[in-house]
């Protein structure tokens, strides 16, 4: 008799785990699928970091609304880098701790980097969104892309912009960031190559100060035609601002860190008028329907406002590749990577089609050129 009574216990017993297991296994496969954001909503580029967690946020609301990836709901998780390297790096570890699978983000370069060793040791996919410097996607990171295109790029364009301009003497301004630095020497290196212009000058700024007269007395000293500055919207703003007001009004061509609707709030528009910059083109002036799409309803969920530069964009393109990942090989970020790799070809997001060539980089050419009006609108140039 109590052989029988154990026997039962131990069946019934049996059973219970049996369903439990069953019930845990079915709670993990329709768990939230985990998506880091790390963005800078603090510090001088807070305002880019804002658009890029609104952006996000509205593409994960708009697919849960749709049930999701393969049934799963998305959950974005969010930590500021505050503009800074040692942020980052902090931001970087919490997020690995958290489960995410992927994590989208940032916009430096420098800041970027930061973050890329932690993600890298922790197998993480990450997917930078405004980080252009050339080095980030040299060091052979398997999980490691960018929705943003590269410097080397951007310098060619630049390049044949200086040149189309028939300008001969150039003064070139960076302010000693990673991004910055890379993009003078591209332009530099082009530049002599090419031949036919002078570079007068090749100098650097201290970022954030409020006061540059000392370095405009200088470049004005070198007497050259156009300036090169290839820093950030901020120290590009007081620049001109500081230039105009003892009136110098030579031409000034910037990359695209200044393109961001605050430089003209910085700059005054008076100030940045005549303006030049290379860029991806700008929110407004994306006209697939993908991308009208997403506009109509961030501006709709945002009382009106416009994504302020083309960089929360291009989080919305990570955002959107990495959805697309997950939905055809799940998430573990080795299988995603692979898929990004080798399939992902012409995918259709929102800053046009995306395809990955064998360091995460995206292929093809972005990159065209703007001018600031009387107004402070950025008018996009017709492609020489």
């Amino acid at each position: 008799m109590k052989k029988l009574i154990f026997l039962c216990l131990a069946i019934g017993l049996f059973c219970i785990a049996s369903v439990a297991s069953r019930g845990a296994a079915a709670d993990a496969s329709a768990a939230d699928v985990k998506i880091g954001l790390m963005a800078p909503l603090t510090g001088s580029y807070a305002a880019e970091g804002e658009d890029m967690r609104r952006a996000v946020e509205l593409l994960a609301e708009e697919l849960n609304k749709a049930g999701g990836i393969n049934g799963r709901q998305v959950q974005i998780i969010v930590q500021d880098d505050g503009s800074d390297a040692r942020t980052s790096a902090m931001a970087a570890r919490r997020l690995s701790t958290q489960g995410v699978c992927a994590v989208i983000g940032t916009y430096g370069s420098a800041v970027t980097e930061a973050s890329q060793n932690i993600y890298h040791r922790s197998n993480i996919l990450q997917v930078a969104t405004g980080s252009t410097s050339i080095r980030l996607s040299e060091k052979g990171f398997k999980l490691f892309f960018r929705t943003c295109p590269r410097d080397d790029d951007q310098g060619k364009v630049i390049v044949n912009t200086l040149l189309g301009m028939g300008f001969k003497n150039i003064a070139i301004l960076h302010d000693n960031s990673a991004y910055a630095v890379g993009l003078a020497e591209e332009a530099r290196d082009g530049l002599n190559k090419a031949g036919g212009m002078n570079i007068v000058a090749y100098d650097a700024l201290t970022p954030g100060e409020r006061d540059y007269s000392a370095m405009v007395t200088r470049l004005r000293g070198t007497s050259p035609e156009v300036i090169l500055f290839t820093g950030y919207y901020p120290e590009a703003a007081m620049l001109l601002r500081q230039m105009r007001a003892t009136g110098w009004n030579v031409p000034m061509l910037g990359g695209d860190a200044t393109n961001n609707a605050d430089l003209v709030k910085i700059g005054g528009a008076a100030a940045v008028a005549g303006y030049y910059f290379v860029s991806p083109p700008m929110p407004g002036d994306l006209d697939s329907r993908v991308a009208k799409d997403f506009i109509q309803a961030y501006r709709s969920k945002y009382n009106g406002d416009m994504p302020r530069s083309i960089w929360a964009v291009n989080a919305g393109d990570a955002f959107n590749v990495i959805v697309e990942a997950i939905r055809n090989v799940g998430d573990d970020s080795a299988k995603m990577a692979g898929y990004l790799h080798a399939s992902l070809k012409e995918f259709e997001s929102l800053t046009g089609p995306i395809s990955f060539d064998a360091k995460g980089d995206r292929v093809g050419d972005l990159y065209r050129l703007y001018k600031v009006n009387d107004s402070g609108e950025f008018v996009l140039q017709p492609r020489q």
